[in-house]
């Protein structure tokens, strides 16, 4: 078991009354963690030492704020090991899916990095003689960030890592399934001489954190917000900042469509899709959800996509035959089989069946979708991925634009012109041609459409989120005036 303190102005802290709660391992029920159950006035407390550290990390020169971000991200990579071991026992990832997270979180700290002397601004012409028009980009305060449990290095990494290169201070509102894993990267900043209070981790209950998170964007001090998760709580979370007319950046879910055309290579559509539907137990926002496919080559993508699934086993992410991990709770598991069933009960063929014990789930394959079908629509969240056969590529757009969601999508053709003419008319933020749905890197602008959010997480994409944008003028010269 885990203990895990918040971090609140530098310092280790329990919550306000002792108040403690448990994260239990998804595969063998034990206790992973045991972590503070902050209080509102904990809450308060840390939005408090951000706005007290704010001045100082805001003043300090960009080479400065860039070496110890660096810093960060060195010691981040020599914390591999500690990631996976918690994050293990508290998710069900597997080692490699943390390895991963841990090496791209680290290059998000070295992203934002470089980019600290990358806050610029313009001079404007203006019509007034002698008058010096600036537009000037500074630090907005202080920050919250809201991560979710499933990619927990990246996702909290990310809501840090460009607001602290911007000038800002942090307060990191960590998930209740992985408190251990989001407590690590404070530690790993905090470690790195960013300065006591800069970044700050609470932690709170499962029960507690709708009031949490309220009273965290209620406080004045607070001036941005960014969130990851799920859409219903995200338009939760966009009804509370704009109620205090606070910006908000929020990355929600998504139902990835890849779109396979007649010419596709298919063994390289059925690698993207198998990693992209099964990878981390399809507990991705960017997962495929959807293979729309061609009628012509239907039949011979789903005969290869079942040959690969099958040589994929989930189970305990500690067993060495394991590929994909388990689920990160059993009540996850019971949701999909609901929409699975669901799907089979009007008609859709499973080639490759249901098959679940406790929180893990072996691959499933759900070939016939429709409309009228709850998977068609709802977002699964797990290793299941629908077949749909269209007979052109304008039913093909239409179907994986009937979608309320639109966060990645793929396209896969042996002619590029044409599928990047596809890719144009796909409604979400990302697409990939001849490639996954599933891909990340720090510099890219990411983040989605319609609702899958907005707003856009990454480097130069997320300056504009982080900062205030001023206009300031320098008068060189008197000025009339009509008075």
């Amino acid at each position: 078991m885990h203990d895990v303190t918040m971090l609140i102005g530098g310092r280790d802290c329990a919550a306000d009354g002792g108040r403690t709660f448990e994260r239990r391992n998804p595969v063998t029920g034990e206790v992973a963690s045991r972590a503070p159950a902050a209080s509102l006035a904990d809450a308060e407390r840390a939005v408090q030492a951000a706005s007290d550290a704010f001045p100082q990390w805001a003043a300090l020169s960009p080479g400065e704020r860039r070496q110890r971000l660096l810093r960060a991200a060195d010691l981040m990579d020599a914390q591999t090991q500690a990631f996976i071991r918690i994050g293990a026992a508290e998710t069900g990832g597997m080692a490699n899916w943390y390895g991963f997270n841990v090496m791209l979180a680290a290059n998000m700290l070295r992203e934002a990095a470089a980019m600290t002397t990358q806050i610029d601004g313009s001079i404007i012409p203006s019509n007034v003689p002698g008058s010096l028009a600036m537009a000037v980009r500074q630090p907005c305060g202080v920050v919250l960030g809201i991560a979710p449990w499933n990619a927990p290095v990246i996702l909290a990494t990310r809501a840090l890592a460009m607001p602290l290169a911007c000038g800002n201070t942090v307060v990191l509102k960590a998930s209740e399934a992985c408190p251990g894993v989001h407590r690590l990267i404070g530690t790993v900043l905090q470690e790195a001489g960013l300065g006591d209070g800069v970044v700050n981790v609470v932690t709170n209950a499962p029960e507690d954190a709708a009031a949490v998170v309220e009273h965290l964007i209620a406080q004045p001090a607070v001036r941005r917000v960014n969130f990851t998760g799920s859409t219903h709580v995200g338009r939760i979370i966009a009804q509370h900042a704009a109620r205090h007319l606070k910006p908000a950046l929020l990355e929600l879910g998504g139902k990835a469509p890849v779109l396979v055309l007649d010419d596709a290579d298919l063994d390289a559509a059925v690698d993207a899709v198998a990693f992209g539907a099964f990878f981390n137990q399809g507990q991705i926002c960017m997962s495929t959800e959807r293979a729309i496919v061609l009628e012509s080559v239907a039949d011979a993508f789903v005969a290869k996509l079942v040959a690969k699934a099958r040589t994929l086993r989930a189970g305990d992410p500690t067993d060495p035959g394991s590929v994909l991990g388990a689920m990160v709770s059993v009540d996850a598991v019971k949701r999909i089989a609901a929409l699975v069933e669901d799907a089979r009960g009007q008609g859709a063929a499973l080639p490759v069946g249901f098959h679940a014990d406790g929180a893990i789930l072996q691959p499933v394959i759900v070939d016939g979708i429709r409309p009228g079908m709850r998977l068609y629509a709802e977002e699964s969240f797990g290793p299941v991925v629908t077949i749909a056969r269209v007979r052109n590529d304008d039913e093909a757009v239409a179907m994986a634009n009937d979608s309320e969601y639109g966060l990645s999508s793929a396209v896969f053709s042996r002619d590029v012109s044409r599928a990047l003419r596809i890719a144009q008319r796909i409604e979400s933020g990302i697409c990939h041609i001849n490639g996954p749905t599933v891909h990340d890197e720090a510099q890219m602008p990411f983040g989605g459409v319609k609702s899958s959010g907005y707003g856009r997480f990454g480097s130069k994409a997320s300056v504009a989120e982080f900062t205030e944008l001023r206009w300031i003028t320098v008068q060189n010269a008197p000025r009339h005036y009509p008075i």
